[in-house]
């Protein structure tokens, strides 16, 4: 199964869950209506024959007893429903971006090739063939290592367009392993819910492809 799928996967099931527990809290909700105002309707007739002229009427002790454990009820159901969902939004985020990484590393490299290949004159200022090396995509310049991306802001940040206030990411945080680059998901536990990007390296002269892993324990 790809990110992608998994990431739907999980969507899927999140909203299986809460359309079960809407079923669920529906009912709930109206019986509590009907409760109270059967309450409410009794209570005012028997106020009506047993309470002196110009009395006023307010709420009753049964109708806030009713209230209050429907309330209850309520957030008993719904709290761990909340939880859960978060828990399972922050899963489906961490494979969406685990998979938006490798797509990432993926285009940086073949951009890296086609730079190789071409005349250094046909080639803009920030190339493959350029000291440092960087490649353009989509108007960014990435740094990279090894024909793939960095393992920085420059590098792997910049290829996969991340902006890490508005993704809701914090990086190399806790247990980040030197040298790699690691996206912990705000709202988890870290390194619980974590994507490590370990950049690419040389092995007898070799390329070795980018070591790009995700935990979802702690989200």
């Amino acid at each position: 199964m790809t990110t992608d799928e998994l990431a739907r996967d999980y969507f899927r099931r999140v909203r299986v869950r809460c359309q079960v527990l809407d079923l669920l809290l529906v009912p709930l909700g109206v019986l509590g209506v009907l409760v109270v105002k059967t309450g409410a309707f009794r209570m005012k007739r028997f106020s009506a024959m047993h309470s002196p002229p110009h009395s006023h009427g307010g709420f009753t002790l049964l109708e806030l007893v009713v209230v209050i454990a429907i309330i209850s009820i309520l957030a008993a159901v719904a709290l761990p429903r909340l939880i859960e969902t978060q828990r399972e939004a922050r899963i489906a985020k961490a494979h969406a971006l685990h998979g938006a990484l490798k797509t990432a590393a993926a285009l940086a490299r073949a951009r890296c090739e086609l730079d190789l290949i071409a005349a250094p004159a046909s080639l803009p200022a920030d190339n493959c063939q350029a000291t440092p090396p960087r490649v353009l995509m989509d108007g960014h310049v990435v740094e990279i290592v090894n024909r793939f991306p960095a393992a920085s802001a420059a590098g792997i940040d910049a290829a996969a367009d991340l902006n890490l206030a508005a993704d809701g990411l914090t990086v190399d945080g806790p247990g980040c392993p030197e040298g790699a680059r690691c996206f912990d998901l705000v709202g988890g536990t870290p390194p619980g819910c974590r994507i490590t990007y370990q950049p690419a390296t040389l092995s007898g002269g070799m390329i070795v492809a980018p070591v790009i892993s995700v935990v979802t324990t702690g989200c």
